[in-house]
């Protein structure tokens, strides 16, 4: 995609990776054959590759540019780092390049917003730099959720053996908390005059959004709120990841109430070009219209 205007703030996609990914009922476990037939008429081929029986996702940033600041929105898993899943290790991805091509050199971030403290949010917080994992972002503040935080602090302390978030807590969070970068942000918190963060628990328990408000035009960034555009059509249907799913189920559906029928745009983390648009009620549930 293209540059894209809310207002006076220029928004960009940086893309890591895209293409099919998941098998449905890997990502999905009230998944079944039957939703393919029900669902082919918008998912086949934008959605879903027959070929491979897989998803079609994306893994991106949303890179924001307003007349005062750059906001990056998540930062996908990274590269050169060890990860349990085999899509995710030890890549190597132009993304920074990508970055350069959107007109931003990693010194002009201003703010880095972590929508919640999963690896593939949160991988480009750091690159190696002389073995060391260090901020890539060196003049920004990186906004990560004051619940997130703790509650992978507090797991930690409890089970001090194990590895939180596949090894990126150590690799991609704590390195900018050492460093001095880190602000713990809740429900209201506000970037500038344009742009608000808002608990939407569930995903994670401290999961958030960003409003973005400029000219009289509305985005929404929810990130993984919903991966897919599935969920959209299937509201009550949670990721195997949602590690709060009764929590998620009802952060989604308030979600998709507020947006729907409305001009404001809905930016998600994971859905394929050009990874946005507008959600419209169908009765009890919703549809989804890409901004082509």
């Amino acid at each position: 995609m293209g540059t894209r205007a809310i207002g006076e703030v220029a928004i960009h996609r940086v893309e890591e990776n895209a293409g099919p990914s998941f098998l449905p009922g890997q990502l999905y476990p009230d998944w079944t054959p039957d939703h393919l037939k029900k669902h082919r008429e918008w998912m086949v081929p934008r959605a879903f590759h027959e070929r491979s029986g897989r998803l079609m996702m994306s893994l991106h940033s949303w890179l924001l540019r307003t007349p005062r600041h750059t906001i990056l929105v998540d930062t996908c898993v990274g590269n050169h780092k060890a990860r349990s899943r085999k899509m995710w290790n030890d890549l190597d991805t132009p993304w920074l390049d990508r970055l350069k091509t959107a007109g931003v050199a990693p010194e002009e971030v201003d703010f880095v917003l972590c929508t919640h403290l999963h690896t593939d949010h949160v991988g480009w917080n750091t690159r190696l730099e002389d073995g060391r994992w260090v901020p890539t972002f060196p003049n920004a503040k990186y906004l990560i959720g004051k619940i997130d935080y703790q509650y992978r602090t507090q797991r930690l302390e409890l089970f001090p053996d194990e590895e939180p978030m596949d090894g990126a807590f150590a690799d991609s969070v704590l390195p900018v908390v050492e460093a001095g970068q880190a602000v713990m942000v809740e429900d209201g918190y506000r970037i500038d005059e344009a742009m608000t963060v808002e608990a939407a628990p569930g995903h994670t328990p401290g999961h958030v959004t960003m409003a973005l408000e400029s000219g009289g035009e509305e985005a929404l960034f929810v990130g993984d709120i919903m991966h897919h555009p599935i969920q959209i059509y299937e509201p009550h249907w949670n990721s195997s990841f949602c590690e709060w799913p009764e929590h998620a189920a009802v952060t989604r559906r308030r979600v998709l109430e507020r947006v729907a029928d409305t001009p404001a745009l809905l930016m998600p983390a994971h859905f394929p070009d050009p990874s946005c648009g507008h959600v419209l009620s169908a009765g009890d549930s919703f549809r989804f219209r890409f901004a082509d």
